[in-house]
C-alpha cells in the first residue's frame, strides 16, 4: 500500500519514513505544504498523513484543495493541536481520523490500517481468499495450514490484490500502489512478482487464485 506523508519536522517524518517501510508500506514524504498537494493530486495514494502547520501550505488548505478536486483519498490528521475545536474542524472539513502528537507509533499504523480496511470495505482484520489467509499487521501469509514465505515486495503486491479480491486490477494500478514516486522500477517488473507469487501460492491439487486476462490484468480469487 502506499502512503503520502506530509511533515514539516524532518526528523519526526525520516522516522515515520522509516518505520512505515519496515511496516511493509511504500512512503512519498515532504515537509513543504505547496509539494504536499501536488504529490496529493497527481498520485494515487491509499491513504495520506497530513501535519497541519506546515510552511508554502497549512495542512487545512491541502486538505480543502483535495477535496474541492473530487478526492475521496483517506486523510489521517497528525498535529500538535489538539483542542477538542480543532478536530472538530479538521473532521469536518474532509478528514478521516485526526491524531495528536505526541503519539504512539503502533497506534498510528493501527488507524492506518483501519482507514485502509474502510476504502477497500473490508470488516475483518485478516483477509481470506478460498484458503489463503493474509494478516495485514503480521505481514503473514498462509495457504491452508502451510505457512508461506514471502519477500516484502511480494507481500505488497499479495495484500494489494487481496485488498481487491474478485476485481480485475491492472499491472499499472498495482505499480501505483506499492511503488514510490522516485522508483526506477518499470510498471513490467509486476508481471515478475505476479509469476514468484503463482509459484510460491499456488498447489497442484487445488484451486487456482491468481488470474490473468489478457490486456487487462490480474485477479486474485476462487472463480466458480
Amino acid at each position: 500500500m502506499r502512503l503520502l506523508l506530509i511533515e514539516d519536522y524532518r526528523p519526526l517524518r525520516q522516522s515515520l519514513t522509516k518505520g512505515l517501510h519496515e511496516a511493509g508500506f511504500a512512503v512519498d514524504a515532504t515537509g513543504d505544504g505547496e509539494e504536499g498537494l501536488w504529490y496529493a493530486l497527481g498520485n494515487e495514494y491509499d491513504a495520506i498523513i497530513l501535519d497541519l502547520m506546515l510552511p508554502g501550505m497549512n495542512g487545512e488548505e491541502i486538505l480543502r484543495k483535495i477535496r474541492s478536486e473530487g478526492r475521496n483519498t483517506c486523510v489521517l490528521i497528525l498535529t500538535a493541536k489538539d483542542t477538542v475545536q480543532d478536530r472538530v474542524v479538521g473532521l469536518n472539513q474532509g478528514a478521516d481520523d485526526y491524531m495528536v502528537k505526541p503519539f504512539a507509533f503502533e497506534e498510528l499504523l493501527a488507524r492506518i490500517r483501519a482507514l485502509l480496511r474502510r476504502t477497500y470495505q473490508e470488516k475483518d482484520a485478516t483477509l481470506e481468499i478460498g484458503d489463503l489467509r493474509i494478516d495485514p499487521a503480521a505481514q503473514r501469509v498462509w495457504r491452508g495450514p502451510e505457512e508461506i514465505q514471502l519477500t516484502s515486495r511480494e507481500y505488497a503486491i499479495l495484500e494489494y490484490m487481496a485488498m481487491r479480491a474478485g476485481q480485475m486490477v491492472s499491472r499499472m494500478d498495482i505499480w501505483e500502489h506499492i511503488y514510490e514516486f522516485n522508483s526506477s522500477a518499470s510498471s513490467n517488473v509486476v508481471d515478475v512478482y505476479i509469476g514468484y507469487l503463482r509459484k510460491k501460492i499456488e498447489r497442484p491439487n487445488k484451486p487456482s487464485l491468481i488470474h490473468t486476462a489478457r490486456g487487462r490484468g490480474y485477479l486474485l480469487g476462487v472463480k466458480p
